[in-house]
């Protein structure tokens, strides 16, 4: 299984980043570290997210990382992180 981010996904990384460092710049970094590291365990499990059934035929589904929602796809042997956000964020 391989790990890929989309330019999307890439880009609600930083969005998110410039948010907080706003705030605390130390805080930011923590959170887009764990953000970054949370879709590694899809490389052991890479179904372990729930299945959001509006984009079948896709595979796409979600998991929780603290206050964060990620999506994801899974296409042959590759997990392709779709987007990210707080889940307070109006999605």
């Amino acid at each position: 299984m391989e790990l890929q981010w989309t330019r999307s996904g890439l880009s609600d990384l930083a969005r998110l980043y410039e948010f907080l460092a706003t705030v605390n710049k130390g805080a930011a970094a923590r959170t887009v570290q764990s953000l970054t590291k949370a879709p590694t365990r899809l490389l052991l499990n890479p179904r372990m997210g729930e299945q959001l059934f509006e984009f079948l035929p896709r595979e796409v589904r979600r998991i929780v990382v603290g206050q964060y929602g990620m999506r994801y796809e899974l296409q042959g042997e590759s997990s392709y992180v779709l987007r990210l956000w707080h889940t307070r964020e109006n999605r």
